[in-house]
């Protein structure tokens, strides 16, 4: 048969082919298309499941508060997600985001800092911070988890020897450093914080960032093959430079919208925010080989973290549950992502 007559005919090779894929194979496909798909039917069900549980956890006070919550969760699994869509990991995001608060704060109080410089200098140095790890990772060619894991020790004890063990309170900090804080009322009694609108936009520009500029694409191809996008011509050391100094200013952007979130700077704040922020980036489906995923589904993951942990506690379950659940949820998404893969190969 030739083209004209395939094409007279109505012939498609591409439609053909789906019609011999098994249910399965379709389903592999499109959770392959959409790696958001899955966490986002778990996150529906998990509210089914904890509003049919208490009727506490449904009102719109309460879920305007595991927004809040999720908020710096959030904006740190954006960085993270960034990270790990090149096929690294950052196991010192909460204590960058921790030292970034601690900055802008003590800045502010004790150096006597307009608000705003300080701010501005509390987000140079969480992306300082993401430079060395790049740095660390493309110049001396240590792996991400190695990197990572010692500068989490470093930046932690930065941030204690920084503070004194002080915590910057509530009526010390500048006014711009609690504006993230404010709370926004919104239709129904459902209220938000500045902080929530912030990590809204952030999701949203570089949700366009990656889908429709050269530099998403780049890391993407990086994540997916390095020694391939290197034949391609992409600077595969300047891409992952690049991601981990702008996921440092994403933490130290986080640091902002933890202080508002708290209302104080504490050294002791985010002990296991970069677990977290891990957590929700591996259950919103994207690969933790790289080269798959899409922010909005570690959006999606963080939600699914905070309403866990809200739903939780609003049922007066015990603490052992979230970590059993979070867990569970952990393995299925490997797992499933793994599938994934194995179905596209």
């Amino acid at each position: 048969m030739t083209d004209a007559t395939a094409t007279t005919a109505g012939y498609d090779a591409a439609e053909e082919f789906l019609d011999r894929q098994s249910p399965i194979q379709r389903l592999q496909g499109i959770l392959h298309a959409y790696p958001w798909l899955s966490p986002a039917v778990v996150l529906v069900v998990a509210l089914i499941i904890f509003s049919s549980i208490t009727s506490l956890f449904a009102q719109p006070g309460n879920l305007g508060t595991i927004t809040q919550q999720t908020a710096v969760t959030a904006t740190l699994a954006l960085g993270q997600t960034l990270i790990i869509l090149t096929a690294g990991i950052d196991l010192s995001c909460g204590a960058v985001m921790v030292f970034s608060s601690m900055v802008m704060a003590k800045m502010a109080f004790d150096q006597g800092v307009a608000g705003l410089p300080a701010l501005f200098l509390g987000i140079v140095v969480g992306g300082l911070a993401g430079l060395i790890n790049g740095l660390l990772v493309t110049r001396v060619n240590l792996p991400p988890f190695i990197v990572t894991l010692g500068t989490l020790g470093i930046f932690t004890s930065l941030t204690l020897l920084y503070a004194t063990g002080r915590t910057v309170r509530n009526r010390e900090l500048a006014d711009e450093l609690k504006w993230l804080g404010k709370p926004v009322l919104l239709p129904g009694g459902f209220t938000i914080t500045y902080g929530v609108l912030v990590m809204i936009a952030l999701y949203l520009v570089f949700a366009y960032v990656l889908r429709y500029t050269a530099w998403g694409t780049h890391v993407y191809a990086v994540g997916d093959d390095p020694d391939a996008a290197r034949l391609a011509g992409i600077q595969v050391n300047r891409v992952l430079l690049s991601v981990y100094a702008t996921a440092g200013v994403i933490f130290g952007i986080a640091g902002w919208v933890l202080i508002g979130r708290v209302n104080a700077a504490s050294p002791n704040s985010g002990i296991d925010a970069n677990l977290d922020s891990i957590t929700a980036v591996v259950i919103g489906g994207t690969s933790l080989f790289g080269g798959r995923g899409r922010v909005f589904g570690s959006l999606i993951g963080a939600l699914i973290v905070g309403v866990v942990d809200n739903g939780l506690s609003v049922a007066g379950l015990d603490e052992a549950y979230k970590r059993l659940a979070i867990g569970t949820l952990i393995i299925v998404a490997v797992t499933a992502d793994q599938w994934i893969r194995r179905a596209r190969a």
